[in-house]
């Protein structure tokens, strides 16, 4: 168990929990949009949110800036932090509009404030969990729609509160973070989607 563990750092890295949200918010609004515009969206979300910040991953390890994609150093997230909530204020503005897609839009927002918060915490010398963060944030963002679309989703909800868990675990498996920053993040990624839920639920 200890040898996967791990495996549940990489798979739910914060990177990807948007375009995770996307699919689920596509899958889910079945009638209201036709397959063409759902990959394009997805698509979208993919370039905006995984690989344009996997391109400046490297881009900041060559440069010296980042050794690991974990970013575990205080003083190497506040780039990466500070470019992710830019693309997230670019999809917000441009693409996953308010008028178009509510309550992605809504979920997006949510993100970009926890990041922020994060972001301001850096500053202070204080670390989150950016994993946290994400799947705490993903996990409201269902749950909320699956009230708001009347969908009966209870299997999902239990497995994505299961996951939160074995993402914890992970994350102190591998001396990532204390339990104290892991619920950190647990809260920043919770708090924000709660306040937003009300605007769209």
């Amino acid at each position: 168990m200890k040898k996967t563990l791990p495996l549940f750092s990489y798979i739910f890295h914060p990177i990807f929990i948007p375009a995770m949200a996307t699919l689920f918010y596509l899958f889910f609004n079945r009638s209201d949009f036709v397959s063409q515009e759902k990959i394009f969206i997805f698509f979208q979300v993919l370039i905006v949110t995984v690989l344009i910040p996997v391109l400046a991953f490297f881009l900041l390890r060559a440069t010296g800036n980042i050794d690991s994609i974990m970013v575990s150093k205080i003083s190497q997230r506040k780039i990466p932090l500070i470019l992710h909530c830019f693309l997230i204020i670019l999809l917000v503005r441009k693409s996953i509009t308010i008028d178009s897609y509510p309550e992605l839009h809504f979920f997006l927002l949510g993100g970009l404030l926890s990041s922020l918060l994060a972001l301001i915490l850096l500053f202070l010398q204080i670390k989150a969990s950016l994993h946290m963060i994400a799947f705490s944030s993903l996990t409201v963002f269902i749950i909320g729609l699956s009230l708001h679309l009347q969908i009966q989703n209870i299997f999902t909800i239990a497995l994505l509160l299961l996951l939160n868990g074995m993402v914890a675990t992970s994350r102190l498996e591998m001396k990532a973070h204390t339990i104290k920053e892991l619920f950190l993040g647990f809260v920043l990624g919770i708090i924000p989607q709660l306040l937003l839920l009300v605007l769209w639920l």
